[in-house]
């Protein structure tokens, strides 16, 4: 089965990234970032008959029909994706393929994370509920990996980079242009984090090491937010107010959860997505106007780069070297301004990506839109490169 050019996003809509967001519900941000994102397709909430939605701690149960008792929805379809950074990019393609399928019509893909200032209290106790919130995590990392300081991302990550060093080489100042670049691209989107705040290789090469070699200003900055599409069939796609962003290729692979797991810290599960996605989509690489990649580190930028076939392996920091990846460059990375300097709001962030791709398409990212934009590529990474789901977009089906 393909689904090339059998559906298409036709509408977006987000949440401008913030530090915190104070007295906010994650239910009521996916619930407001859904019906925001319906208004801009031109669509009422009755003609939405699908959602996907990810898991989220106010409702551990039965996400699906929380946000479609709080939106007054009738779904005859309802999915939840739990696959990280690569959340967003995996709703879209399991949203064209029910719609291919026929299990619905059009679908709403929803997406929030809240941030609240730390409380020097303790957790709270409820009189019936024990501690609010509360989950263990018994998977084997937590045996294995965490009792010897393996937390969090920046580790997994700055392994990653190490071993690149090691194995293909890169500069610092190769690394930092990707970020020098991106925040180039913040300053042109009024809706980032960074707008109006530019940075220079020096900037990035004198910010405080986090974990070798990663400078701060490498990682991305972790803010509240929310985003939301709606995808729908090709055929009503075409009726609709806005040019829709046609799905054209899909790809998906998954290899680990744990690094300690990972095939290979270099060669990544991006190669077999990316693969899928353009051998789906018929379109060349040489073809796509907009990478919108997923950037957690700059690293991560790098490898994709590499195993989506953009550049040869091994010479990812050559290629960073001889490219603009400004939006108004030869060959634009994240117009939007990436997770790094836009902002990345948990699983949203990753759906920016999305957004993003989509409204380049769509011809509607004022004040950044890449001329000549038939194709986008987008790409989704969950955990320490384990998850990938790689998308084409393009203005025609």
């Amino acid at each position: 089965m393909t689904l090339r050019g059998k559906t298409a996003i036709v509408g977006v809509a987000e949440f401008r990234p913030s530090r915190y967001t104070e007295g906010a519900t994650t239910l009521g941000m996916l619930a407001e970032v859904a019906r925001d994102a319906i208004a801009d397709a031109g669509l009422e909430m009755g003609e939405v008959d699908g959602i996907v939605v990810e898991s989220f701690a106010e409702s551990p149960f039965m996400a699906p029909a929380t946000i479609v008792e709080y939106l007054g929805m009738d779904a005859r379809f309802a999915e939840v994706v739990d696959l990280g950074g690569a959340t967003g990019a995996g709703m879209v393609s399991r949203a064209a393929a029910a719609i291919h399928a026929g299990l619905c019509e059009t679908v709403v893909c929803t997406t929030a994370t809240r941030r609240e200032r730390r409380s020097t209290e303790g957790p709270k106790r409820t009189a019936n509920s024990g501690f609010a919130g509360r989950r263990v995590d018994r998977t084997p990392a937590t045996e294995f990996d965490t009792p010897y300081g393996a937390i969090g991302a920046n580790y997994g990550y700055a392994m990653i980079a190490n071993r690149y060093k090691y194995e293909y080489g890169v500069t610092p100042e190769q690394l930092a242009k990707i970020a020098v670049a991106q925040r180039y691209n913040a300053c042109h989107n009024p809706n980032a984090l960074f707008f109006g705040q530019p940075i220079t290789t020096e900037d990035v090469l004198n910010s405080p090491v986090v974990v070798d070699p990663l400078h701060l200003l490498e990682i991305v900055m972790p803010v509240a937010g929310a985003a939301a599409v709606v995808v729908t069939g090709a055929k009503r796609a075409k009726k609709l107010k806005h040019d829709p962003a046609f799905i054209l290729g899909v790809g998906e692979h998954t290899t680990h959860k744990s690094i300690t797991f990972a095939p290979s810290l270099t060669d990544t599960a991006i190669k077999a997505s990316a693969d899928g996605a353009f051998a789906m989509s018929g379109v060349r690489r040489k073809d796509i106007a907009v990478a919108s990649l997923y950037d957690c580190y700059t690293i991560t930028v790098l490898l994709t780069l590499e195993d989506a076939g953009f550049a040869r392996k091994g010479r990812g920091g050559r290629f960073v070297e001889d490219h603009n990846l400004q939006f108004d460059g030869d060959f634009p990375v994240n117009p939007h301004g990436g997770q790094l300097s836009f902002g990345q709001a948990g699983t949203a962030g990753g759906m920016s990506h999305v957004t993003e791709g989509a409204r380049q398409v769509m011809q509607r990212a004022q004040g950044r839109q890449v001329r000549k934009c038939e194709y986008a590529f987008v790409n989704g990474n969950g955990g320490i490169m384990s998850e990938q789901v790689s998308l084409v977009l393009g203005r025609d089906a």
